[in-house]
């Protein structure tokens, strides 16, 4: 299973974010989407899990989840916009795999078996911060991620 993993696009969805994550099987955005466009865009390549970043503002915004949880393959993916906002241990509950945004900083982690993901920003340019997003594959419970700068 090929998972696109793309955050803050904050309304931007950029050819080249399209071109990387296509062949996706499933595509999760973790928050600052920015517009519901960015949303219907990702759907054409496969199905979106999004979460409601702090920027994220409107009715259709209201409709997207705090915090979301995948399931791909027996691992447990839970997707929250902002890590300072977790409030439960995610070995305690199960989870393979914390996807999250918010900082921009791309960030692959590995702790007490948990793997910590942050795809950093595809979205508009900030400060010197790279623009990238992330592809995970699963293949039989192994979890491989990279980075992917646009």
């Amino acid at each position: 299973m090929i998972i696109g993993v793309i955050s803050d696009t904050h309304g931007l969805v950029r050819k080249q974010a399209l071109e990387a994550i296509e062949g996706s099987q499933l595509i999760i955005h973790a928050g600052d989407v920015g517009d519901p466009k960015v949303l219907e865009t990702l759907e054409q390549i496969a199905p979106v899990y999004a979460v409601r970043g702090n920027t994220d503002r409107g009715r259709w915004a209201q409709a997207l989840p705090m915090t979301q949880v995948v399931e791909v393959e027996d691992i447990d993916i839970f997707v929250i916009h902002d890590i300072g906002m977790l409030n439960l241990d995610p070995k305690a509950a199960g989870f393979n795999v914390v996807i999250y945004g918010h900082s921009h900083i791309p960030k692959e982690e590995w702790r007490d078996g948990i793997l910590y993901f942050n795809p950093g920003s595809a979205g508009p340019k900030r400060f010197q911060l790279p623009i990238c997003l992330g592809r995970m594959k699963i293949t039989q419970g192994n979890i491989d991620v990279e980075l992917v700068s646009l």
